[in-house]
């Protein structure tokens, strides 16, 4: 694995930490058995948006224009 600094001049002390995070996830990555599905993060969970009813067309609408939740 090869890491090139691009743009800017990081501290030895900035380095050594992206580099102990990159080699982190790399180790979880390796550490999941590769034909296992991830289970999909509440954050990512398009369900937890549209969660509540929008309010229906009609003469009341108006009162209700906000995104419950």
């Amino acid at each position: 694995m090869t890491i090139k600094v691009v743009r800017g001049n990081p501290t030895p002390e900035e380095l050594a930490a992206a580099l102990a995070v990159v080699r982190a996830r790399a180790a979880a990555a390796a550490a999941e058995p590769s034909g296992a599905t991830r289970a999909r993060d509440a954050w990512a969970d398009p369900a937890r948006i549209a969660a509540h009813r929008l309010p229906q067309p009609g003469p009341t609408t108006w009162t209700r224009t906000f995104w419950p939740g």
